[in-house]
């Protein structure tokens, strides 16, 4: 190929603060412009300080945009133009869109970087995108269906299970808890898929990593509920880890099924809190090592960029599947 791209990636994130006086700026900008109140902030500055002042997720997305654009380079030297855009922070997801806009681009293909799908959260990301590249006179956009399904995905965490288990040797019959990021109540009645495809998901990952044969029960538990007046969809995973010591288990491996990279509701929620409250009640708990740069899966999503490319065929914008891949991220969701 020429040197020019031929096809632009618009890889998306959450985003987060990089410096701790960036903070109330930041929870501000997710609460859709309304400040916390003082008790809200200093809860959240607490949290961050906790795992060492800032969340470690810039620099985890930054490697992992780095590893899809290397990856697609090999596969197709000078095809593809990957530019990061977040939905928080900077680079903004419109920045990136306008930047590839103004690129000879026959079509630009936007990924985000979380497996579900779902009604809230990330959807927003794809359809900012959209929106901007229209806006700047850009090529047609394909969205990416969730990915979690793809090739290679379950197999890539199922031996992150099986590595869990084994540091758990010696204590019994322990449980694994997949777990995500919680959404409202009011998702379910309105059919959103998230729920449904994190059990799929979940249930794709236990099989590959044999807990059925292993006699080792699983079961999907709910994580880093907004703190919103309104149900957020349980079971809560402090509640499971309550529930499982009270009835005999021993120990757990959690596995954040949600999340592809080291962040706040990882290092804190789950490495700080919930192990606060295992220890409390006497179980052993291990999580499962997050995905971040590993090249197994920048090269899965590599692979998902280059198939949703090919079904949607020149020129198309169409979206590939049943519609855009996003996360679990809603108002007063901080770090997903």
């Amino acid at each position: 190929m020429s040197g020019r791209a031929r096809t632009g990636v618009l890889v998306m994130a959450h985003g987060t603060p990089a410096r701790p006086d960036e903070i109330e700026a930041f929870y501000t900008r997710i609460r859709r412009g309304r400040p916390p109140t003082p008790e809200l902030l200093a809860d959240l500055q607490r949290r961050y300080e906790a795992i060492g002042g800032t969340s470690p997720l810039a620099a985890r997305t930054a490697a992992q945009v780095a590893g899809v654009a290397a990856r697609l380079e090999a596969m197709a030297p000078g095809a593809y133009l990957v530019r990061y855009g977040a939905k928080h922070t900077e680079p903004s997801i419109e920045e990136a869109a306008a930047a590839l806009a103004a690129e000879p681009l026959e079509a630009v293909v936007g990924v985000v970087l979380t497996p579900h799908r779902s009604s809230m959260g990330s959807g927003e990301y794809l359809d900012r995108a959209e929106a901007a590249l229209a806006a700047a006179g850009g090529p047609p956009f394909v969205r990416v269906p969730q990915w979690y399904d793809a090739e290679g995905f379950a197999p890539l965490l199922a031996a992150r299970v099986r590595a869990a288990l084994d540091r758990l040797e010696g204590t019994g019959t322990p449980t694994v808890l997949f777990t995500a990021h919680s959404l409202p109540e009011r998702v379910l009645a309105a059919g959103d898929p998230y729920p449904d495809q994190v059990a799929d998901s979940a249930a794709r990952v236990a099989g590959a990593a044999d807990l059925g044969p292993a006699g080792i029960p699983w079961s999907v538990a709910w994580q880093s509920a907004g703190r919103t007046p309104e149900p957020w969809i349980g079971p809560d995973l402090l509640a499971e880890l309550r529930r499982l010591a009270a009835g005999g288990t021993g120990a757990v491996v959690v596995c954040p099924i949600g999340f592809v990279a080291d962040h706040l509701e990882v290092l804190f929620d789950v490495d700080v809190e919930a192990r606060q409250v295992a220890d409390e009640v006497g179980l052993a708990l291990e999580r499962t090592e997050s995905l971040n740069d590993d090249p197994e899966l920048t090269a899965l999503l590599a692979e998902v960029v280059v198939r949703a490319e090919r079904r949607a065929g020149p020129g198309s914008g169409a979206p590939v599947g049943s519609g855009a891949p996003v996360g679990p991220e809603d108002p007063g969701v901080v770090d997903a």
